[in-house]
């Protein structure tokens, strides 16, 4: 059985930061011993000490005779403390403070007599001065390293590795298994040959070789353990696809599909093992405009779709819609008067001032727009921390963070004040922000952070007493990356009456994840929704404007900002990207290889990331590869986990794994992580490139591309480029067949119907 996959999907992943508590004490003490004090009984514990010292000192004696002095000592201690007690207390004479008027209070109390009243009360304390809230200063944050994930136990993995060995299948498979199915895998294996599935690229006809091998002539296609775990598979796949759930006939069609002789039977069989949930959702049949309230027959069963889905996606959903529908019906704090927000509101830019007016009275908004309307969330969270409240913006890349810190410090920090008449397009505050003026986008970092790092608490304001964000305004750009997930754990971890604005390009890709969050919540119209006015700017943006409406324009490019290089085959597109990444580019525009991105559909194929890469590398930094197929200076992507890629680059190999620079900070990743979490980066997927931009992009699009392209691809893929876009052209007419007639992939969801059920909708 060969452990490979036919096609790969496109993967955007990136690390998670996770934030390390603080140090604890490396010596273990809790304090400076005392000279002198008491035991636990009140015996001095000096004179004890001089006993002991007096009995050792003798050097004639030996350490047998010692100890018998030292246990002599001690029970002559013990029989004096014994006498102590059989003797008559003592009128309390030795007593003296709250110890003595308590004594005397029970006395009183046993003689009859009021007790001194001074026993029982405390002397007031003296009034403690209102110490005024601290400052919070933004900090710079720390760059951590995710934690690698324990590996499983060397006998573990040997023991799994021996099953694998009997049933024919790779024994490389051995340490993932063992990390899958954890302790006992090799017995679990052994029991359900197809438990085998469980494990990332492992296909059903692989399972079905490997099970075959080890059960026999018991193994066959009507197999119960087969058939869920098939099941399950399929379901997998679909969240990989970006469904959080599949609808009933198409799970059994599936499974149909691949062998298995009773579906239905399948599907409550995985559900009865609870590896499986189903739903069953209500469909508004209805159509547009009709009042349900005033059918004639209210009395009619409304029709539903029954759904079925793992049940982390499906609670991760659920929770996601009980979450945002906290949000949109509690009611936001009073921050700042109703004067004071629309004097902020006035002074800014029109987009900006509805923004504003929005996220006033409301605890969920969505913004709309491209690269351009990024300053209107910007102006938001300006005008909000002018009026003092604790707002955050969050972005998915340290990139976008950046650049977002640079966007604020220009709307809320330093810009230029143009005052309530002049409605200035810089985003000026009518000197709201004259106390800040001095700061610069480093200073103002502390207000930006990345969505991981703000879950994880390496970055942003941290929690409070009840485990919620302690904010009042959260911006979360790249909306349509949030996958359930993140959105729902962004949620829950909200406080009462905080404010939350979703901000992004709804013509991108969604998010790796499953679940597209960010769509399925404009199209259930729970809440306002903004759209940007702000158009971006120059050849590109009127490019990339017209791809989102489905129409591809050719523009006029003066200045080289959009340049087409058809090609004939893939072998010509690899050698031009490299020609263009290499020479063309950095001689034409000024713009250096490093700082030029090389975008294509996919891994595979004869003009995928690994052929490109492979061909920039020959190019651009030529080595051995003698660090697992990499070298000091080779441009990579690191996925420490599922989700998003960092960009960085090698610095070096030891001992220790191999070391990174990625968005400034080092990354260690260990040798045995290295094949499966680091790729070399000059060429990239669109999934993987969202949420960053370069000055350059190089697209390339090989014939056997031409089924992979859709709008939302092409959208996102031009759009990386800042200043220069290069096509590399080899689909004819299937670019603008993409453009206008293929939209994004459907993906099931739950999360319309959750929050329709919760939620009114809004006009």
């Amino acid at each position: 059985m060969e452990h490979a996959v036919s096609t790969e999907p496109e993967d955007a992943t990136d690390g998670r930061e996770t934030g390390d508590g603080p140090p604890e004490a490396a010596d273990g003490t809790h304090g400076a011993p005392e000279a002198e004090g008491t035991d636990a009984e009140g015996t001095t514990v000096e004179s004890t000490a001089a006993e002991s010292t007096a009995a050792e000192g003798t050097p004639e004696r030996s350490e047998a005779e010692a100890e018998l002095v030292a246990q002599q000592v001690e029970r002559e201690r013990i029989e004096r403390r014994k006498a102590e007690k059989k003797g008559p207390v003592a009128s309390g004479s030795k007593l003296s403070g709250t110890a003595a008027d308590l004594l005397a209070a029970v006395r009183a109390v046993e003689s009859g007599h009021k007790p001194v009243s001074t026993a029982f009360s405390e002397p007031e304390p003296a009034p403690r001065r209102a110490a005024p809230e601290p400052v919070r200063r933004p900090e710079p944050p720390v760059p951590v390293t995710p934690a690698a994930p324990a590996a499983p136990a060397r006998e573990a993995v040997e023991a799994v590795r021996a099953v694998l060995a009997e049933g024919g299948a790779p024994e490389s498979l051995a340490p993932q298994v063992a990390a899958v199915l954890g302790e006992g895998a090799d017995g679990g294996l052994r029991a359900d040959p197809w438990q085998l599935l469980r494990v990332f690229g492992v296909r059903p006809e692989q399972a079905d070789g490997f099970a075959r091998a080890l059960l026999g002539p018991e193994c066959g296609p009507d197999d119960e353990r087969r058939a869920r775990a098939v099941t399950v598979w399929l379901l997998e796949q679909a969240a990989l696809a970006g469904h959080t759930a599949l609808e009933m006939p198409a799970l059994t069609a599936a499974l149909a599909q691949r062998s298995v002789p009773d579906p239905d039977t399948a599907v409550q069989s995985a559900i009865a093992e609870g590896e499986a949930l189903v739903f069953q959702d209500a469909l508004d049949d209805a159509p547009p405009g009709t009042d349900r309230a005033e059918d004639d027959d209210e009395s009619e069963e409304r029709p539903v779709r029954v759904l079925v889905g793992l049940e982390r996606y499906a609670l991760a959903e659920e929770s996601l819609a009980d979450g945002l529908a906290r949000v949109i019906n509690s009611v936001p704090k009073e921050d700042g008067s109703a004067a004071e927000w629309e004097r902020a509101a006035a002074s800014a830019p029109r987009s900006a001032a509805e923004l504003i007016r929005a996220a006033t009275g409301h605890g969920l908004v969505l913004h709309t727009g491209g690269e351009a309307s990024r300053a209107e969330p910007a102006a938001l969270v300006a005008a909000a921390r002018a009026l003092g409240l604790r707002a955050y913006a969050a972005t998915h890349t340290a990139d976008g963070r950046r650049e977002f810190a640079e966007l604020l410090a220009a709307a809320g920090y330093g810009a230029a004040e143009t005052g309530p008449e002049g409605q200035g397009e810089s985003g000026a505050l009518d000197g709201q922000r004259s106390k800040d003026s001095s700061e610069s986008p480093a200073d103002v970092l502390g207000a930006v952070v990345t969505v991981a790092g703000l879950l994880s608490g390496a970055q942003g304001p941290g929690r409070d007493g009840e485990g919620a964000l302690d904010l009042d305004l959260l911006v979360v750009l790249d909306a349509p990356q949030l996958d359930v997930e993140s959105a729902a754990v962004l949620a829950e971890s909200l406080p009462d009456g905080a404010r939350l604005v979703l901000s992004g390009d709804p013509g991108v890709l969604w998010s790796v994840g499953p679940g597209r969050v960010f769509a399925d919540l404009l199209a259930a119209r729970v809440c306002p929704q903004i759209a940007s006015r702000t158009p971006d700017p120059g050849p590109l943006g009127e490019l990339v404007s017209g791809i989102g409406i489905g129409e591809l324009h050719q523009v006029d490019a003066p200045g080289k900002e959009v340049v087409i290089v058809p090609v004939r085959d893939a072998g010509e597109a690899v050698h031009r990207t490299v020609q263009l990444v290499a020479d063309s580019v950095p001689r034409a525009l000024g713009v250096p290889p490093e700082q030029t991105q090389v975008i294509t559909p996919g891994h595979g194929g004869a003009a995928g990331t690994r052929a490109l890469n492979a061909a920039l590398k020959e190019r651009l930094n030529p080595g051995p590869g003698r660090f697992g197929g990499f070298d000091p200076g080779d441009r990579i992507g690191y996925s420490p986990a599922p989700g998003r890629t960092v960009p960085g680059r090698v610095v070096r190999a030891d001992a220790d794994g191999l070391h990174l620079e990625c968005a400034g900070a080092p990354v260690v990743v260990p040798k045995e992580r290295v094949e499966q979490s680091v790729r070399h980066g000059w060429a990239l997927t669109a999934h993987q490139a969202v949420g960053q931009r370069w000055p350059a992009v190089v697209a390339v699009l090989p014939g056997d591309a031409a089924q992979a392209l859709t709008r939302p691809w092409v959208y996102t893929a031009f759009g990386r480029a800042e200043r220069h876009l290069s096509v590399v052209h080899g689909v004819e007419q299937a670019l603008p067949r993409a453009v206008a007639e293929v939209p994004a992939k459907p993906r099931t969801t739950r999360l319309p119907a959750l929050l329709k059920a919760q939620v009114p909708a809004s006009g």
